[in-house]
């Protein structure tokens, strides 16, 4: 075994309680991305208007419909009309503009247009209705059980929720799509006509009200006076990835309390949590006597890697280790396994490895009369009893 490295949630990792946050939005979920974990969620699985975080799911269903995101296509009356009364936002598409599919996917999650939302729906099913049943398919799909879809922009209305656990769902399944991760991960986009250049709603917040983004590279943002304010975001620090989707944050402030509660959320994670090496390739498992050996001892290293992600209270010394299996290895013993290793936190056993032994001893032959004298001496006891047995037999046959 060369190299084996385990990235498993810790069984005793405790979430940091919601008070302790006190953060602004009513519902949340946090993800370690590295072990595709939940270490932090609040009111995750109540259905709540999610405004144009829809748009998530807009885009990878339309992503999955087009043929050549680089067509050229006429921006369509039915994909304007009605929006100013919604008070949609929009990209800025014009009726009659000729633009390719690839500024409308744009133009839905950079500028969050009602727009681009609606010219897809239109080319690619025929209209929203239609488009609405492409996105509760694969919601259906994605096994998500508290999901509906009533519009492909995220107004308000009834027949139109999820929840932010449901949410993480979507967005994590649409960023393995190369195409839809590009898109999220951007700042900035011009349309092929150069008529349009659109920049990310998230960055727009970070310019008006000056804050600082120290960890998320990709976002959507939402807003509805129902949902409130919406953030879904992924985020890298330490080469260790998060995603965390928020919504109804109070829709009353004048400031974007879910960006207030994304950077305060990661801050706590990343001051606070990081992957411990609790055992190494090179660490020594157990020291073992040897048999028939040149060498006396030999040392049994891991060959493997266990790492958790934990607070950074937790060190080391805080877990115990427990081997089972050969007290003794023998020259002749076959290489492979022979244990195990318990590694135990409180009391309790919450990893076990295997020890494999990879070979390694020097034959010595005054060792093996060294350590075999006593069976030695007992066959040669024997085999001298066997020979005055049968002589004095072959004397009395005399």
């Amino acid at each position: 075994m060369k190299y084996l490295k385990f990235l498993i949630f810790l069984v005793f990792f405790t979430p940091i309680s919601i008070k302790a946050l006190e953060i602004n939005s009513e519902n949340a979920i946090l993800y370690n991305m590295n072990d595709d974990i939940v270490i932090f969620e609040k009111n995750a699985d109540e259905k709540t208007y999610i405004a144009s975080l829809t748009k998530i799911m807009t885009t990878i269903v339309a992503i999955e419909n087009i043929d050549n995101i680089n067509e050229h296509i006429t921006i369509p009356y039915q994909a304007l009309d009605g929006l100013i009364e919604a008070n949609a936002s929009v990209a800025g598409f014009r009726l009659g503009q000729t633009v390719t599919y690839l500024d409308l996917l744009y133009g839905v999650l950079l500028p969050s247009g009602a727009d681009a939302t609606g010219t897809l729906a239109y080319y690619i099913s025929g209209g929203e209705d239609n488009f609405v049943v492409l996105m509760n398919s694969k919601a259906n799909e994605l096994g998500l059980t508290n999901t509906h879809f009533a519009n492909t922009s995220g107004l308000d209305t009834d027949n139109h929720y999820s929840t932010v656990r449901d949410m993480s769902i979507v967005l994590k399944y649409a960023l393995q799509n190369p195409l839809f991760k590009e898109i999220y991960t951007s700042d900035e986009y011009t349309t092929s006509d150069n008529s349009l250049t659109f920049k990310s709603v998230y960055s727009s917040y970070l310019n008006r009200y000056n804050i600082e983004n120290k960890y998320i590279y990709g976002s959507k943002t939402g807003f509805t006076t129902k949902a409130g304010y919406c953030l879904s975001s992924i985020a890298n620090y330490d080469n260790i990835e998060y995603m965390l989707i928020t919504t109804n944050a109070n829709a009353q402030s004048d400031y974007p309390l879910h960006i207030m509660d994304a950077n305060m959320i990661y801050d706590y994670y990343t001051s606070n949590y990081h992957y411990l090496d609790i055992i190494k390739p090179d660490d020594t498992i157990v020291t073992l006597d040897t048999v028939n050996s040149k060498e006396k001892k030999i040392e049994i290293k891991a060959n493997l890697t266990v790492s958790r992600y934990l607070n950074t209270s937790i060190n080391k010394d805080d877990f115990e280790f427990q081997y089972n299996g050969l007290e003794e290895i023998n020259y002749f013993t076959k290489e492979g396994k022979i244990g195990s290793l318990n590694i135990i936190f409180n009391d309790e056993i919450i990893e076990t490895i295997p020890i494999i032994y990879s070979g390694g001893l020097t034959f010595s032959i005054i060792s093996f009369f060294a350590d075999n004298i006593l069976k030695l001496l007992l066959i040669t006891t024997i085999f001298i009893i066997i020979i005055i047995f049968k002589t004095k037999r072959k004397d009395q046959r005399v």
